[in-house]
């Protein structure tokens, strides 16, 4: 088995398995070492964040809010995992050699022009429609799919294969079809 691809990126089978092997473990962790009844998710650590943010600088509208006096507006191990997953990828970028500062990527800008601006409101726009899905779903939807197909539930398989139709149907809309 190959480890790398041609383009010097990580082999397909190697990051599933180790996704696998991380996904036994953050379960095994979460309810045996934190004794948590269900396996947890990372999004409420955005909303969490914004929390902190705020209370910088109107800390009497975060005490007001029941949301965050419920939630415990702090730092912990959701958030810290949270900047696993960026360290993670940037040490996983730098292994492979494929990591570059962009700020417009060529797929981007080659159906919507350089403007930074307008890649900047489009990718906003697209965190505040998750963000507003996670509220909505009371948690993470991407845990729903990865957790859930990892446990083999039908819920899992069915979220995932919405995310899968439904970013196909809005790749399609934003960028157009693919030339031959």
């Amino acid at each position: 088995m190959k480890w790398k691809t041609e383009d010097n990126g990580w082999s397909p089978y190697l990051a599933g398995a180790l996704v696998g092997l991380l996904g036994i473990v953050s379960a095994y962790a979460t309810t045996q070492w934190l004794g948590k009844t269900n396996y947890l998710g990372a999004s409420t650590t955005f909303v969490r964040a914004a929390g902190l943010l705020e209370q910088t600088v109107a800390s009497v509208y975060v005490e007001k809010n029941a949301y965050f006096a419920k939630e415990k507006v702090l730092v912990d191990w959701q958030f810290m995992l949270v900047f696993g997953i960026f360290l993670g990828a940037l040490i996983g970028s730098a292994t492979d050699k494929s990591f570059k500062p962009e700020s417009v990527p060529p797929t981007w800008e080659k159906r919507f022009g350089p403007s930074i601006g307008k890649r900047a409101a489009g990718a906003i726009l697209g965190g505040i429609v998750a963000m507003v899905g996670a509220r909505m779903a009371d948690g993470c939807p991407s845990g729903q799919g990865l957790s859930g197909m990892m446990q083999l539930s039908v819920s899992g398989f069915v979220a995932l294969g919405m995310f899968f139709s439904v970013g196909v149907l809005i790749a399609t809309l934003v960028y157009g079809r693919r030339s031959s």
